[in-house]
């Protein structure tokens, strides 16, 4: 199943053990009233607290014979408002949402202007200082490739290794908008949003352009300053071999898609 969201209201993806509101329980319930069963769910992703999604992807098991339709209709008049099933699909055994997964791509989306924004609060980060889109889109192809990004790891992160490959990391500025756009086979705990925060400084002039490139080099946390808000990062699309064929949608968030210049060297975009 494809399922969006806005994670404001979440204290992230994954179900708490203190029972406080996550999208994994929420989306859990809708889905078991469906079924008629309880429903378990696997994702592709797990999502931090605050942290949006337009292209996440789940998978469960159960005996249940639904449509498509169904399920997806079925799951969204029983789920709140900032949370939507987009496609649903039955899937081969062998199917895992996370572990067949082959690559995960992120959209951080940053309002820059010295104004506060009315709307979109929680769903973009503000920052006040003029940031230079050539001086971070500079800094930030020093980091694509295959790399150890300790220095760009959150200190409970669980992966087995901090060696990842970024295959490509974009930025652009749309009117007030600077979109961080970043694919790779798999991120580390806060990678993305570590690296909006080093890329935000160096585009407000504080650090030079080489810094990234240190801090990388650095494989020191300590090193790469604040790790940017959650507010503006969106998980915009998941990657799986073709056999799967799964349904394709754009690549958001939805406030995004009007942008034609984001889309011109991307052909999943639909404007």
């Amino acid at each position: 199943m494809g399922v969006e969201y806005k994670g404001s209201r979440y204290r992230g993806w994954q179900r708490q053990r203190d029972n406080v509101l996550s999208v994994q329980q929420t989306l859990e319930e809708a889905l078991s009233k469906v079924a008629d069963s309880p429903v378990v769910l696997h994702c592709a992703g797990r999502t931090d607290s605050g942290v949006h999604a337009c292209g996440q992807v789940v998978h469960f098991d159960t005996l249940a014979a639904r449509s498509p339709k169904a399920w997806t209709m079925g799951a969204n008049i029983n789920l709140p408002h900032d949370i939507s099933a987009t496609w649903a699909k039955s899937m081969p055994a062998h199917f895992h949402a996370r572990y067949k997964a082959v690559a995960r791509r992120y959209r951080y989306v940053i309002y820059n202007d010295q104004i506060r924004p009315a709307h979109l609060g929680d769903q973009v980060t503000w920052n006040h200082r003029p940031l230079d889109v050539e001086r971070m889109a500079e800094a930030a192809a020093r980091l694509v490739g295959t790399h150890d990004f300790s220095a760009f790891r959150a200190g409970q992160c669980q992966a087995k290794s901090p060696i990842k490959t970024l295959h490509h990391l974009r930025v652009s500025r749309h009117g007030k908008m600077i979109v961080l756009d970043v694919r790779a086979s798999a991120f580390l705990h806060h990678m993305v949003r570590n690296i909006a925060g080093v890329l935000m400084t160096i585009g407000a002039g504080e650090r030079p352009v080489e810094w990234a490139g240190e801090v990388l080099a650095s494989l020191d946390r300590r090193a790469g300053g604040v790790t940017a808000h959650p507010f503006g990062l969106y998980l915009v699309e998941v990657e799986y071999p073709a056999e799967f064929e799964l349904p394709a949608r754009f690549i958001g968030p939805h406030f995004l898609t009007g942008f034609e210049s984001l889309a011109a060297d991307d052909p999943a975009v639909i404007c």
